[in-house]
């Protein structure tokens, strides 16, 4: 199954879903702890990135100092689209809102601050009902 490429149709029917949780970037050299979850992992040279619930972050004694919102774009976007991260990047950021965006296979995954989870949500919403 293709995603879809079109801009006016990805923005349309984003219908962003907040994830339950709390999550956190941290760096590790010779994998994920025992008893954690990566939601995201990139291999870097400086170490392994993992994005992963505060919880495990803290049980396991891993350092961070982001926390971040997961909000999932529901719409099935092509790898090769173009234009639906900076739509997404440039509406936020006239917020003052920082993002950090995952593509998955099927779906772009968002990391904003956790304070203002519920606003990015909504301008998202907005963004997607001005797009139709």
């Amino acid at each position: 199954m293709t995603g879809e490429r079109n801009l006016a149709q990805l923005l349309s029917g984003m219908r962003p879903r907040l994830n339950p949780g709390r999550y956190v970037f941290t760096s590790v050299q010779d994998g994920p702890p025992e008893g954690t979850a990566p939601i995201v992992s990139v291999a870097e040279d400086e170490g392994l990135t993992l994005v992963v619930r505060q919880e495990e972050a803290d049980a396991a004694g891993l350092p961070y100092d982001y926390v971040a919102g997961w909000i999932t774009l529901r719409v099935h976007s092509a790898l090769d689209a173009v234009g639906l991260t900076a739509a997404v990047a440039a509406e936020l950021a006239e917020a003052g809102l920082s993002c950090n965006v995952v593509a998955g296979f099927h779906h772009d995954h968002l990391f904003v601050p956790y304070d203002r989870v519920t606003q990015a949500v909504e301008l998202l919403d907005a963004l997607a009902a001005r797009s139709v």
